[in-house]
């Protein structure tokens, strides 16, 4: 690491660290009240699992383009990769573990794409102007969420309209030919709430892959629209949509004699929910909802390469959700549900016809809450799911949160189990002529608990928050398991062995005055991937036994500081340090098991307030054009820059 990178991030550590000790007073802040943890409204403070908000105002003075990097850089226990520049194959995993371990939700929808390898979903289409909030809830959630629900839930809500007639518009321009433009139009009044918003981004982009120079192009039109009608004090009526129309174009191999890179993928990524929300009285809400989700992506030669060839995926979702929240004082209350989820894969490569598969799952749900004694909280849930083609799994969760008296200390716990389902591509599209897999596999089976504190000091400005966790899965799903003959044999299967991730991640807040405040986020996680490790018929060139793309140690510290009497003008300085993780080998390559070095990143943000109307901002990304790779062999964003206004009227 280059003595002047390292010294940046040296230099804010001590400055955060001394000024622990200066002495700072400030009142008593609002409650945060969050949604995730139990699919119902509740004050952050009664929550037991780890919890991460990101609210309306943080992504009001945020530039990013992508959620994810945002994700990347403001939570801890959060890993981010990309394979290349904007756009490119992208994933956030939680605790360690692969991005199938973690569903995602906008707008209370499910994002996992049920025509990917392993129903996952990529956060590389997820643009950032038309989000309001995001509610990152860490640990095994499947007994709220079912399957896949491991790692944690990432819960995104997009923005809703004020009280009266509002308009927004955005635009920002920057390094490699990137043009980003987003509108919005909403308005609300005692029984309407209307939101919709508009935004186009474009980049000529850099070369996803480190071996040559070419550049990959990539585009994105994206709506979000949403609308509530309130018949009367009881009955509610909700839409919501959200669609992502793309293309790009992106590296599928090493440079070689007969490598043209010139590989593209045009997708279409919505979601949209109807429902009801009946308030049956005071203590009794009820709520219908209908959801779809749609994703395609076509894998294509660009037009200039002469070769017709294609691979055509759609993912198909439909989901029937019923909610109960029953109150039965103030300090009981039960959230109970049921579902039916159907999931469709269609498959057609190289245009020679479209294959379907389908399945669906039925769930129910319960999930207590209890205030014990006047400071000890306490939540025990289960779910139960019968799924058409794998069988039957339940998940079971309990958790407690105590809070002292002065609320300056939280103690904080979770215990539960979890499951992922194998998804339709496991099942039917891995050599899929054999149908050696079809009825044989069953679903991943975990057990995982943390423990932590919340403490405040109030005369110092400082919030810290910690927490050790553990995860252990088993029956892993492999799509690549070597059969006793050749390739044509290879299956999904459970693999023997467990796999197992530790680790311990530290938030914190110090807020020295009004013109300067730090968060410091650190997360250390050590992983074993039993599943490679345990295997009997193993390739002995596998010789590292962590998860890949799972770095030990992760830093985040963000300065965040103004001039006195110039506040309207901010400055940010953003310094990641992440740890050398181990990767796979490119394809293309003999190697099968190879590691990306360490790498620290620095960015700034200026925000300027112009008669307190406009928000002018100008940013730097990587200040020192680091040159490092979150996946091997693909390129990061070098040295970039990015300028732009936003404007609210």
């Amino acid at each position: 690491m280059p003595v002047v990178k390292r010294n940046v991030l040296l230099f804010f550590l001590i400055l955060f660290l001394t000024s622990i000790f200066n002495n700072f007073s400030k009142s008593d802040e609002i409650p945060v009240i969050v949604i995730a943890p139990s699919k119902k409204a509740q004050s952050i403070s009664t929550v037991g699992t780890s919890i991460t908000v990101l609210d309306e105002e943080f992504f009001k003075n945020s530039n990013e383009f992508f959620l994810g990097d945002i994700l990347s850089s403001n939570s801890t226990s959060s890993n981010f990769f990309q394979s290349g520049g904007h756009g490119t194959s992208s994933a956030i995993q939680l605790r360690g573990l692969p991005k199938r371990y973690s569903t995602v939700y906008i707008d209370g929808v499910k994002m996992s794409d049920p025509s990917s390898v392993s129903n996952d979903f990529d956060f590389n289409h997820i643009l950032t102007s038309q989000i309001s909030r995001v509610e990152i809830l860490k640990g095994n959630q499947s007994s709220v969420y079912g399957s896949g629900a491991i790692g944690g839930t990432i819960n995104i809500i997009t923005k809703k309209s004020e009280p009266g007639f509002h308009k927004n518009i955005a635009y920002n321009a920057g390094s490699y030919g990137t043009h980003n433009f987003s509108g919005s139009v909403s308005a609300a009044d005692e029984k309407n709430n209307f939101y919709l918003g508009l935004e186009r981004f474009h980049t000529d982009g850099i070369s996803a892959m480190t071996h040559n120079s070419e550049k990959d192009r990539y585009r994105n039109n994206s709506l979000v629209a949403n609308y509530d009608f309130d018949f009367n004090n009881k009955l509610n009526l909700f839409f919501n949509t959200r669609v992502a129309e793309t293309y790009l174009q992106y590296d599928k191999e090493v440079d070689t004699a007969t490598a043209t890179h010139s590989e593209e993928v045009d997708g279409v990524e919505s979601s949209s929910s109807l429902g009801l929300i009946y308030n049956l009285n005071e203590n009794f809400i009820n709520k219908l909802t209908y959801a779809k989700t749609y994703i395609k992506r076509i894998y294509a030669e660009t037009e200039n390469s002469g070769n017709a060839a294609q691979d055509n995926y759609y993912g198909d979702r439909y989901t029937l959700m019923y909610m109960g929240d029953y109150k039965f004082n103030l300090d009981n209350s039960l959230v109970f549900g049921f579902d039916r989820e159907d999931d469709q894969i269609g498959y057609n490569k190289d245009l020679t016809g479209r294959k379907n598969k389908h399945n669906y799952v039925m769930s129910s749900y319960f999930d207590y809450q209890s205030r014990i004694t006047k400071n000890l909280y306490f939540t025990f849930g289960s779910r139960f799911d019968e799924h058409s083609i794998a069988g039957n799994e339940d998940s079971h969760r309990i958790t407690s949160a105590y809070i002292i008296d002065d609320k300056s200390l939280k103690l904080k716990s979770s215990y539960g189990t979890g499951f992922r389902f194998p998804s339709l591509y496991e099942m039917f599209f891995v050599y899929a002529a054999n149908n050696n897999s079809i009825g044989s596999v069953k679903a991943e089976n975990s057990k995982s608990f943390d423990i932590g504190f919340e403490k405040t000091f109030n005369d110092l400005g400082l919030k810290l928050d910690a927490t050790y966790f553990n995860v252990k899965y088993h029956d892993v799903l492999e799509g690549w398991k070597t059969g006793t003959s050749s390739g044509s044999n290879y299956t999904t299967q459970n693999m023997p062995g467990e796999v197992k991730s530790q680790g311990l991640e530290v938030l914190s807040k110090l807020v020295i005055n009004k013109n300067l405040n730090f968060d410091l986020n650190y997360t250390y996680t050590s992983t074993y991937d039993g599943a490679e490790q345990d295997d009997p018929n193993k390739s002995s060139s596998y010789t590292n036994a962590q998860m890949v793309r799972v770095p030990r140690n992760i830093i985040n510290l963000r300065t965040n500081f103004s001039f006195p009497g110039y506040e309207d003008l901010n400055f940010s300085l953003n310094s990641k340090w992440s740890d050398e993780a181990r990767d796979y080998g490119n394809g293309n390559r003999t190697y099968n098991d190879e590691r990306t070095d360490d790498y620290i990143v620095n960015d700034l943000y200026m925000n300027f307030k112009l008669y307190n109307k406009y928000n002018m901002f100008f940013n730097v990304t990587n200040l020192f054009d680091e040159k490092y790779e979150t996946t091997r062999d693909y390129s990061q964003i070098g040295r970039s820059f990015n300028f732009g206004f936003k404007n609210n009227f």
